[in-house]
């Protein structure tokens, strides 16, 4: 019921996506899991190699969706999954949920898994200011950049991750960690705030999170440009839509608005080796 009254969202919880099995509910209603070989052929559920294999296939991508007018609780395709997955393989995970619900009555999370070892868990929160930030200065319309006149969309990008990696941009001669220094031009920002925010955050609440960002443009208008930066999890089946993601090195799986004092936005995507690329 929760997949047709709202959006729901689950994801395996502590599972490495190229050692263990792992599992993702998408709001569309769709389950996407990614096991290993002998879970597949034991699970005897159709599916496809993974495209992260290589040539000798050690891991398979079974979808399950769930809103199949075929897919109803007494139907042989129901009941055949069930089985698969409760009986003949019985696959077991400790899952992060979560449930938008637009107004409609019903069930919650906690009540429906009542029965289950279920907690609610609120998001961590870290708030701290940074003092005479040196800050590229940018413009809106000019992605490349221009000569003494504003940085690329490219620069943004790797002077945000330092900050947010606390890194330092002085560019000293002794440092043996970093001579990375801030792009040119750029400006002095005399406080800077950064607010981070960890936990299993659904669309719906990022989409919220911009709107109230975007008032801080209000009078007094005191900044020209913001951010806000969406780290997925490393270890998820999937990053954009449906899309298979893998780890490789880093699991990379992330995407930055940059929002300006006009409410023009850029919009940045980043993933990993084994990704594909953003829609």
């Amino acid at each position: 019921c929760f997949t047709i009254k709202g959006s729901c969202y689950a994801l395996t919880y502590n599972t490495k996506i190229d050692q263990d099995n792992t599992a993702a509910l998408l709001p569309n209603g769709k389950l996407i899991l990614s096991v290993d070989k002998d879970t597949y052929e034991e699970l005897g559920l159709q599916g496809r190699p993974s495209q992260y294999s290589g040539k000798k296939v050690m891991r398979y991508i079974i979808t399950i969706d769930l809103t199949d007018s075929s897919f109803h609780p007494d139907s042989k395709k129901h009941n055949r999954v069930l089985w698969a997955l409760k009986d003949k393989k019985p696959l077991e995970f400790d899952f992060l949920l979560a449930w938008y619900n637009t107004g409609a009555e019903g069930s919650t999370l906690m009540s429906y898994f009542s029965k289950n070892q279920i907690q609610a868990l609120k998001p961590k929160i870290t708030f701290s200011t940074l003092r005479d930030l040196q800050c590229p200065v940018l413009q809106s319309n000019e992605l490349q950049g221009k000569p003494d006149e504003s940085c690329s969309t490219e620069e943004l990008f790797e002077w945000l991750g330092a900050v947010l990696n606390q890194v330092s941009l002085d560019n000293k001669s002794c440092s043996f960690l970093s001579t990375y220094c801030c792009p040119q031009p750029n400006t002095m920002v005399e406080k800077a705030f950064l607010c981070t925010i960890t936990g299993f955050i659904i669309p719906e609440k990022i989409i919220q999170l911009l709107e109230q960002l975007c008032c801080y443009f209000g009078e007094p208008k005191l900044a020209y440009w913001l951010t806000l930066t969406v780290h997925g999890f490393a270890d998820s089946p999937v990053s954009w839509r449906e899309s298979e993601h893998g780890f490789h090195k880093g699991g990379e799986n992330l995407y930055n608005f940059v929002i300006f004092r006009n409410l023009d936005y850029w919009l940045q995507m980043a993933v990993g080796t084994n990704d594909d690329c953003p829609p």
